[in-house]
């Protein structure tokens, strides 16, 4: 599923958003926050299989990514497989009730809200510099 909105010059730091959420309330209630933000394109996934399937066609700027998927219970594996895309890959914004949940070394893929947490804090971690991972922060920190 897929919803564009008019685009916003200069209104959101990302064009293409993808949703991986199971509860199709708190998805469409993401999706809206994103599009009234200024964000031309949002697709929804409720599982992990969906998701692969839209990455294998799409190429997001943002994933915001549920960590309990109701098909499996490691929805970061998708943050995990995203890591490999290098420096192109989607900022990833993990999204959940259980944060100590997320193992340490993919906590480190993206950000992480605690739901229940409010559109406009989602907003403005999306509007934040992208968090980069472990090895790019210590080369940064030497040079």
């Amino acid at each position: 599923m897929s919803r564009k909105a008019p685009a916003v010059e200069g209104a959101t730091p990302f064009n293409r958003a993808l949703v991986v959420e199971d509860d199709g309330l708190i998805a469409m209630t993401i999706e809206q926050a994103l599009l009234d933000a200024g964000c031309a394109e949002v697709r929804l996934s409720a599982s992990t299989v969906d998701a692969m399937d839209v990455l294998r066609a799409w190429h997001p700027d943002v994933v915001v990514l549920d960590v309990h998927l109701s098909d499996r219970n490691d929805g970061w594996a998708i943050a995990e497989l995203l890591r490999e895309l290098g420096p192109s890959r989607p900022q990833i914004i993990f999204s959940t009730g259980a944060p100590d949940a997320i193992p340490p070394h993919v906590a480190e893929l993206g950000s992480v809200l605690e739901k229940p947490y409010q559109a406009d804090a989602l907003i403005a971690l999306l509007r934040q510099p992208a968090k980069s991972g472990l090895l790019s922060r210590i080369k940064n920190a030497l040079q």
